[in-house]
């Protein structure tokens, strides 16, 4: 299912993958004189989506078919959770392996094809006082009267040595993405929170021996991960810290980790790192204090992703959602984009993309 359109529209034909060819840039700031405050410039569109990736270039999609002027503004395509993802073979309606950053790449155009604007931009800050909501960026002020919040969950800074160099190559965040890729093969969970204790559980289905290392004992009284460590091929690390890991060019190769009883760091060879350290961080350092947030640091939005601030809508992983998925954030990017049509046009329901009669 596409978009969707006025019965009098001219068809438009199915999607063709193509390769990405850039839109054409917004236009850039005047030089302005020295010792002088710039004067940003200000480009209105209907729909301002702050993120490029699969819930973000859906909800572009939708609403540049849906005749909405809209704008996606990406910090960085190359990496997002999708784009650093090396395979992905489970994503309905592509067969065999595909990787994330090509997947990716068709999801942008597509929302290209259909009108959106696609912008490379850091964003600063944001103003959502007023009807119109305005968004600070380097390259100028951009006002729409819907917004849309797409930035994901990558807010972890890679602290260990080898982290950002395999990242995508045997190092990961996510077990139910990339656990099926390890099958039969030895992989490292580092962490102990509930997100590390439940991905060590997926990964307990594929791979062979799953190190689990923890910086603390584990609770005698928690029975999930009494359950975990019960598992034949769990071999579990406590009082241990990762120090580094090791690789070569085909990905990770082993891990190195500081036991409280060896003398000396314990080398472990495994082809898969999954850390959950700190957790997915949501992005929201631009929105501060703006919008409401769950207590789990995620942005809080009702069923039709509309978040506390009335013409704010959140997608995909910055809802923070166990359910960390590229086809459930495009389908969060769908919900948000019909309840924008229903909203800038006072509609009282959705209008559905097809005809059943």
């Amino acid at each position: 299912m596409g978009g969707w359109v006025d019965e009098s529209a001219p068809f438009i034909p199915p999607f063709t993958p193509l390769l990405l060819h850039p839109s054409p840039p917004l236009p850039h700031l005047p030089p302005f004189p020295k010792n002088r405050a710039p004067t940003l410039e200000t480009l209105d569109f209907d729909v301002v989506i702050i993120g490029g990736g699969p819930a973000g270039c859906s909800c572009a999609l939708y609403t540049a078919r849906a005749s909405l002027k809209t704008v996606i503004l990406d910090k960085n395509p190359a990496v997002g959770a999708l784009a650093i993802t090396h395979k992905i073979a489970n994503y309905p309606g592509v067969a065999g392996d595909v990787s994330g950053e090509t997947l990716l790449e068709v999801m942008r155009q597509q929302a290209v094809d259909f009108g959106a604007v696609y912008q490379r931009s850091q964003v600063y800050s944001l103003d959502l006082d007023g009807e119109v909501k305005q968004v600070y960026t380097p390259e100028g002020i951009f006002r729409g009267r819907a917004l849309v919040l797409a930035t994901g969950a990558m807010g972890r800074t890679a602290t260990f040595r080898g982290e950002a160099e395999f990242l995508g190559r045997g190092v990961s965040y996510c077990a139910t993405c990339d656990g099926a890729f390890y099958r039969d093969r030895a992989v490292a969970v580092i962490g102990n929170n509930t997100e590390a204790l439940e991905e060590a559980q997926v990964l307990t289905k594929f791979a062979n021996t799953v190190h689990w290392v923890t910086f603390k004992e584990v609770l005698a009284a928690d029975d999930h991960a009494q359950s975990l460590l019960g598992h034949p091929a769990v071999k579990h690390w406590p009082r241990s810290r990762l120090l580094a890991i090791a690789g070569n060019d085909s990905g990770v190769t082993g891990i190195e980790v500081r036991t409280k009883t060896a003398k000396d760091p314990v080398a472990l060879p495994v082809d898969g790192v999954f850390i959950y350290q700190n957790g997915s961080k949501p992005i929201t350092d631009f929105v501060g204090d703006q919008v409401a947030y769950n207590s789990d640091g995620g942005v809080q939005v009702d069923a039709m992703m509309a978040t506390s601030v009335e013409g704010v809508w959140a997608v995909g992983d910055i809802r923070n959602t166990p359910f960390k998925q590229a086809v459930v954030a495009a389908g969060d990017g769908c919900i948000a984009a019909m309840a924008i049509d229903r909203f800038l046009n006072s509609r009282k329901g959705i209008r559905p993309d097809w005809d059943h009669g």
